[in-house]
């Protein structure tokens, strides 16, 4: 059977091609899968133990069986359609994403924004690259704010991510989180940046003076 093979961010690199056609045996399993991409591909190996496998855009377990005709997405670790859910190419604005979510019933308005900075490390930052899945990431905002509607019942939220080429000062995520009182939108807002930083397919690289990484990635 045949199925199409994703690459991001540092597996995409060491690839070298964003996707491609594999052969693989009926009824083949994730890890079978990720074997023979290695036997293609070897400068992958040493990131499998680090990666995530998305059919279809939703995360698979190794065992799982892989049907014919699927999309199969390496997903190294991350660094997060709707107006209220988006990943932009463009410079981000906190009033935007705030009305997203601003009603006259939510009287508490709690909002996160992830700035670009100068240094990491003690290394001076001369940029960002952000890459991502953009529909899984979509939909992984998405499902952030199905938990914190079932979490914080009334609570709105809003999340947008921007990526492609970001310098120090720019804003790279704007969350926003409205609620009937301030204790839920609080931990609304804390809840839904700490899940894009664990779930979203979205990968940041970051280019110093003397070199550039895959924050996150160490294998």
């Amino acid at each position: 059977m045949q199925v199409t093979v994703l690459y991001f961010a540092a597996a995409r690199e060491r690839a070298g091609l964003q996707r491609e056609s594999l052969e693989l045996p009926e009824g083949c399993a994730v890890s079978a899968a990720l074997r023979a991409i290695a036997a293609r591909h070897p400068s992958i190996e040493p990131l499998l133990p680090h990666l995530r496998v998305a059919i279809d855009q939703q995360f698979a377990d190794p065992a799982d069986p892989i049907p014919g005709g699927a999309e199969l997405a390496l997903i190294p670790p991350v660094a997060g359609g709707s107006a209220r859910f988006d990943v932009v190419d463009r410079p981000l604005s906190l009033a935007e994403v705030t009305s997203a979510v601003e009603d006259q019933g939510l009287g508490g308005v709690v909002t996160f924004t992830g700035v670009v900075r100068n240094e990491s490390g003690g290394r001076r930052v001369v940029r960002l690259e952000y890459e991502a899945h953009v529909p899984m990431a979509r939909q992984a905002f998405e499902t952030i704010g199905t938990a914190v509607s079932s979490r914080w019942p009334g609570t709105r939220l809003a999340i947008v991510h921007r990526i492609g080429r970001l310098f120090p000062g720019d804003l790279a995520v704007v969350i926003a989180a409205a609620a009937p009182h301030r204790s839920a939108a609080f931990r609304a807002c804390e809840f839904a940046i700490e899940r894009l930083k664990a779930d979203a397919p979205i990968w940041k690289k970051e280019f110093y003076e003397d070199g550039e990484v895959w924050v996150g990635l160490h294998p």
